[in-house]
């Protein structure tokens, strides 16, 4: 069983590598992204990998792009989200409760917005555009992180090895760098990499909609809404991006899970 989960995650890292390979070089390899460089609607072929779009443009090309800005707005987030979601825990468990009770309520309190009608309403009042989809997504996405950490915190403060830091005099600061946080990164890792695929799917989610990453930059959710427009003459042009946006989102949920196995030695 293990063996079977670890070759997932094996599956899981190749895909992410050669996607990654394709987000760095893919735009730029063959066509520009952005240049009309054929006739309109032409099917796969040696020249053209994907075909091209309504306008002419190369759909590998463009591909590649929005595998660019899946990966940059997915990472930025859970960086954001990390970062917030940590100091926020840590200052609800080591905060004097007069700071501390405020931040966990505001906390709480994230979680009572559904995610998706709150990152629409944080881009109505920010504007379209990359940027706006990074801060809406990590606003929404550190309370859970926020959560997962002040619960580990909480399970590990009373531990032996933490105790005997307290008694040699160890700072509140000292002791969450050197001995909790690094007994995280494991667990945190890996929840990052399953929080990444939901990040990824929330981004072409907003641009499917229109509110996302704009024209003329291509997302994979506004190539599905492109697509679907002409599925019944020139499906591929749906087929591509709903490949890449699935494949991505499994591989990131085998790799989490299979990380997670690997580095959480109280995982199964």
């Amino acid at each position: 069983m293990r063996r079977g989960r670890d070759r997932w995650m094996i599956l899981g890292g190749l895909y992410l590598a050669l996607l990654l390979i394709l987000a760095i070089f893919g735009p730029s390899a063959r066509h520009g992204y952005l240049d009309q460089v054929a006739e309109p609607n032409l099917p796969s072929s040696a020249q053209y990998w994907f075909g091209t779009d309504q306008l002419g443009r190369d759909m590998f090309a463009r591909v590649a792009y929005g595998a660019r800005i899946s990966l940059f707005v997915g990472l930025s987030v859970q960086l954001i989200s990390l970062t917030v979601g940590i100091s926020a825990a840590v200052i609800g468990e080591y905060a004097p409760s007069w700071i501390a009770g405020p931040v966990m309520r505001l906390t709480d309190g994230m979680f009572a917005f559904p995610d998706i009608l709150l990152a629409i309403l944080i881009i109505g009042l920010f504007g379209r555009g990359t940027l706006p989809v990074i801060v809406a997504l990590a606003i929404t996405a550190w309370p859970s992180m926020a959560r997962l950490v002040k619960t580990q915190l909480a399970s590990l403060k009373d531990r032996e090895f933490v105790i005997a830091a307290k008694a040699c005099g160890a700072s509140t600061s000292y002791l969450v760098v050197k001995h909790l946080l690094p007994q995280l990164w494991a667990i945190l890792l890996a929840v990052s990499m399953v929080e990444l695929a939901g990040t990824i799917l929330a981004e072409s989610t907003l641009s499917f909609l229109g509110i996302g990453v704009q024209a003329p930059e291509p997302s994979w959710g506004s190539m599905i809404e492109s697509g679907r427009e002409v599925m019944n003459s020139y499906p591929t042009q749906l087929f591509w991006p709903c490949l890449f946006l699935s494949t991505t989102i499994f591989a990131l949920s085998f790799f989490g899970d299979g990380l997670r196995n690997l580095l959480d030695p109280k995982s199964g």
